[in-house]
């Protein structure tokens, strides 16, 4: 059996790129179809996704009598060697039969494109990149992923290890109920924050939706400059993001955090929309378009998940800070349950290393669901 590992090449190569989970997660229940017109505008170039304009990607699959068996993306963005450090290159977007032979040869051409531009460090996977989905599904396979997060196969991780990868960061989604308050001690610490006249948390303005996206993602820059893998999102990224969550977005479940009228922190929720996606099959059209637009008029969705929070830096550690985080969670706790029917929340993903953020998981009863995690291997 001939094995050969071809770059895409071509519209009817970048559809079997495409179109191989299908193929490896057929019998996988909990797997959720992406959206194929999501998936092709991540990987289309500049002309779709504007990560392109400091970055740069191929793409491979692998081919055995005439079969796909296989894929993977390699990457080098300009922004990772500034903010992560010189020689470390990106793959990502893997996926593979149960076969060493052919994920050896995916990932080897992988560094070898990787070490050709003069990276000495792999890293993955990333697709494509921190603000995508990163990391491998490593435990949490019983369950299908909220939005926005990723699935694997429960052997890709022997099959990287194996190939001399070994893991550097664990990313860590935490999950709790949310039909029910919170225990007495959050509750009060609720209260407490709202007889502070100095802080207020208010819902987005959906209204003037391009300026709140832009005060949001400034935010996040500054809150988030200091943790492992932080990329800052450039004007067009934050265009770019502000345009694909809009549809998503509900202002009772985005709230920005004011301190002395200063907007300084806030909190996005989204309702899991792969509950609404995923009889789709990852199509819109000719229907799945309408159909999707129709459930998001008024989507009741069991599970909202949180994927992002910050708080300026100026006031992380200070007391205000824990003050105004709680009171961001209970208001969006209380609207997701009101509103929109949900009984789990997710808050995810968080850094292993990221102790403020563990304790407010731990303070909410919330516990570890589901983890990814990053593995490198120097060349």
């Amino acid at each position: 059996m001939s094995l050969s590992i071809i770059p895409v090449a071509n519209a009817r190569d970048q559809a079997r790129f495409i179109e191989l989970p299908w193929q490896l997660y057929a019998h996988d229940p909990h797997w959720v179809p992406p959206l194929k017109s999501e998936m092709k505008g991540l990987i289309g170039g500049l002309k779709t996704n504007p990560w392109f304009e400091h970055a740069e990607a191929q793409f491979w699959l692998a081919i055995r009598d005439g079969q796909v068996v296989g894929r993977i993306s390699a990457q080098v963005d300009q922004l990772v060697l500034k903010h992560m450090g010189a020689g470390i290159g990106h793959w990502g977007m893997f996926e593979c039969i149960d076969d060493q032979t052919v994920a050896d040869a995916l990932l080897q051409t992988a560094e070898d494109w990787l070490r050709a531009k003069g990276m000495t460090r792999a890293q993955g996977p990333f697709s494509l990149s921190i603000w995508d989905e990163p990391g491998l599904l490593v435990q949490g396979f019983d369950g299908p992923p909220t939005v926005m997060m990723g699935h694997h196969l429960p052997f890709y991780e022997r099959l990287i290890t194996a190939h001399g990868y070994a893991g550097i960061k664990d990313l860590h989604c935490w999950s709790l109920p949310i039909a029910q308050p919170f225990p007495e001690m959050v509750q009060r610490i609720v209260a407490f924050s709202e007889r502070n006249a100095k802080l207020v948390t208010r819902p987005v303005d959906k209204s003037r939706f391009d300026q709140e996206a832009a005060l949001i993602l400034d935010i996040l820059n500054d809150a988030w400059s200091e943790n492992w893998g932080f990329i800052p999102l450039t004007p067009l990224e934050i265009a770019y993001v502000g345009k694909k969550l809009k549809p998503i977005i509900f202002e009772n479940l985005v709230r920005i955090a004011e301190y002395e009228g200063e907007p300084v922190g806030f909190m996005i929720t989204l309702p899991d929309i792969n509950e609404l996606t995923r009889d789709l099959n990852g199509e819109l059209f000719p229907f799945g378009w309408a159909k999707l637009l129709w459930r998001l008029r008024a989507p009741r969705v069991k599970r909202m998940r949180v994927p992002l929070m910050g708080i300026r830096k100026s006031l992380q550690g200070q007391r205000v800070a824990s003050l105004m985080a709680f009171q961001m969670i209970e208001y969006i706790r209380r609207a997701s349950v009101a509103e929109f029917g949900a009984s789990e929340g997710e808050i995810g993903w968080i850094l292993d290393d990221n102790g403020p953020m563990r304790s407010i998981a731990d303070a909410i009863d919330s516990h570890v669901t589901r983890t990814y995690r990053v593995f490198e291997r120097p060349f």
